[in-house]
């Protein structure tokens, strides 16, 4: 796939319908795009971005845009209009995505899947791929962080993992989709259904390296992270209303731009990248509330 990064099969995947394309003003996926513009080293990342268009709309936008485009088809179902939470339309979609992020895998290739309400606001590569990471098989951002990487958590977010590509994934993903015509899971969402398999002990039963995010650096609107300096990616989770969302993220968008403007003042002015004074004034920036989506 054209979209894949580097030598190593890795590619960066995210879902969009007409209800993300398509606003009176900002769009979901504008801010999203727009996030990769002003973030710290993740313009290039654009360029191993593979859109997945669910309804010819999205579709259209993906192509005006020039970006790695996917039409990914599901017979009998119009995922045009917005897919509110926990209703058919919205559990179809979910099933549907892992299905296709399964294909993916058994393809051979890595790939972050991240929603398009994710701000990307740093690389998130160096971290997630570093040395001491190439043996984890999942990792995972999460709503709360418990304090541990390691240690089971049940506020796992699958709007913003990395896997790698093994027979150990594949299976995983394979057993996960399956579960959507099990009796005891027909009315959970994709996400819970995956919960409880970790819980049951599939992860372990097929030899799965899992790490949690810590949200210091995978931020949400869920535990924000305190630390400006250090954060990777700012989702707006706890947050089921697109147009919330959106009101929300531009705020997002605002205060990063705010931070970097505050540290570049900083600069110009000789204080010196990594001094007391720069350190003070970055851990006294806060992000706004997310007011919008506490109504």
């Amino acid at each position: 796939m054209g979209a894949s990064k580097g030598n190593n099969k890795t590619m960066i995947i995210a879902m969009v319908n007409k209800a993300y394309v398509e606003g009176e003003n900002k769009t979901m996926l504008d801010l999203f795009l727009e996030s990769f513009w002003l973030g710290e080293g993740t313009y290039y990342l654009l360029d191993h971005l593979l859109l997945v268009a669910v309804d010819p709309i999205a579709m259209d936008r993906c192509k005006f845009l020039r970006l790695h485009c996917y039409k990914l088809v599901v017979e009998g179902v119009d995922f045009g209009a917005e897919q509110f939470f926990m209703s058919k339309g919205f559990l179809k979609l979910m099933w549907s995505r892992t299905r296709f992020l399964a294909d993916v895998l058994k393809r051979g290739y890595n790939f972050i899947f991240t929603d398009t309400d994710v701000m990307w606001l740093r690389d998130p590569f160096p971290m997630i791929t570093s040395p001491n990471r190439t043996n984890v098989d999942i990792q995972f951002s999460c709503d709360w962080f418990n304090g541990n990487p390691w240690k089971e958590s049940k506020a796992i977010n699958t709007g913003f993992y990395f896997v790698r590509s093994n027979n150990k994934t594949v299976s995983l993903f394979e057993t996960w989709h399956a579960m959507k015509d099990n009796s005891n899971y027909t009315k959970m969402k994709e996400q819970d259904v995956l919960v409880s398999l970790l819980r049951n002990g599939l992860f372990t039963q097929l030899g799965l390296k899992t790490r949690f995010l810590e949200t210091q650096y995978f931020s949400g609107f869920c535990q924000d992270s305190k630390d400006f300096g250090s954060v990777i990616t700012v989702h707006a989770n706890c947050c089921v209303n697109i147009r919330a969302k959106v009101i929300d993220l531009v705020v997002v968008l605002r205060d990063w731009k705010n931070f970097k403007a505050t540290i570049n003042v900083g600069i110009r002015d000789g204080v010196a990248k990594n001094s007391s004074i720069n350190e003070g004034t970055v851990q006294n920036i806060c992000w706004s509330k997310h007011a919008a989506c506490r109504r």
